[in-house]
């Protein structure tokens, strides 16, 4: 008996050196690339590279959301093959309809259609009359769709779905989450400029990210300047412009920000929204549907929310840049 407590006592002293080695060993670990035509880094101290956790991820989110994928759930939805909806799609479907409420029906999945019409989407379009948009109207809209179980209802089958203003913050939450369930304590998560952050860098200093100012006029999309820097610890930050994404018809710009209860491309002085909040898939929507509110509109909601960070960027009739920030977003400023 004596012999078997000590070869336990052992046991048990080697088990704990090794737990504190692999503790010890962590180090910080980069994972980039390109995944939806846009750049993603996700970055993280953990004792072993969890970049293959990352990729199937990556790979499971785009076979449910994207609308560019034809063999993805998303695509057989609108194509009307099925109407059962996976796991990934009821968690976007259920944060949209949220959104869309909020927003007074601004902030709109179902939008997909008029984006196409505009030549913003995965069909090319051409300039649409207006004929054609009272047309697609008729079948834009949330209150065309309803989710029961996890069955997808249309009204008309024609309605489609385009989650593509939130999927990518979707996709930061989820990575985090991966992380979080692998033990790591400290990470940043960037898809597109899309960030989710927790903890504390390589130096021991709180993450910061940048919020980019508006390109200037001809700028070939390489030009990067910082309109500030904020802290981010347990939360998430989207932006969402009309500056990068944009058409030109007869001398004006057209956004790809569409109103899904006009049908028309969105302009007007609000050149990005940024937001910060609990969730990135929250912040992306958010963003959107500031966006597509106005300056006023998300002045007015906006300015005393006490959970969700706001800050805008516009121009005035000089042609200067105005920012905006309520103070949720103020107390985040470096």
């Amino acid at each position: 008996m004596i012999k078997s407590d000590r070869y336990l006592v052992v046991v048990l002293t080697v088990v704990v050196v090794l737990m504190m080695a692999s503790c010890n060993n962590k180090h910080y670990i980069m994972n980039q690339g390109v995944v939806w035509t846009t750049e993603y880094h996700v970055k993280y101290e953990a004792s072993a590279d969890l970049n293959d956790s990352i990729q199937q991820l990556f790979k499971v989110i785009d076979e449910s959301a994207s609308a560019f994928n034809k063999q993805s759930r998303i695509a057989a939805i609108n194509d009307n093959k099925t109407d059962e909806a996976d796991a990934f799609f009821v968690k976007l479907y259920t944060k949209a309809a949220e959104v869309n409420h909020a927003s007074d029906g601004l902030y709109d999945p179902t939008v997909m259609p008029l984006v196409n019409a505009w030549g913003f989407g995965y069909k090319s379009g051409a300039m649409p009359t207006q004929a054609q948009l009272d047309s697609i109207l008729q079948f834009v809209g949330m209150e065309h769709t309803s989710l029961r179980g996890n069955k997808i209802v249309k009204d008309d089958p024609r309605v489609q779905f385009d989650f593509s203003s939130i999927a990518k913050g979707m996709a930061c939450d989820e990575v985090a989450a991966m992380l979080e369930r692998n033990g790591v304590e400290n990470y940043m998560v960037e898809i597109g400029g899309e960030v989710v952050a927790r903890g504390v860098n390589h130096v021991g200093q709180p993450w910061h990210v940048s919020i980019d100012m508006p390109e200037p006029e001809g700028s070939d999309g390489a030009q990067h300047s910082s309109a500030l820097l904020i802290t981010l610890n347990g939360q998430a930050v989207a932006t969402s412009g009309s500056y990068r994404k944009y058409k030109e018809s007869n001398g004006k710009k057209l956004s790809h920000i569409v109103n899904p209860k006009t049908g028309t491309s969105e302009t007007s002085s609000l050149l990005s929204v940024s937001i910060v909040a609990p969730s990135c898939m929250d912040a992306d929507a958010w963003a959107t549907a500031c966006m597509a509110m106005g300056e006023n509109k998300t002045k007015a909601m906006m300015e005393s929310n006490d959970t969700l960070g706001v800050m805008t960027i516009s121009v005035n009739t000089d042609g200067d840049f105005v920012i905006w920030a309520n103070k949720r977003f103020a107390d985040l400023v470096e």
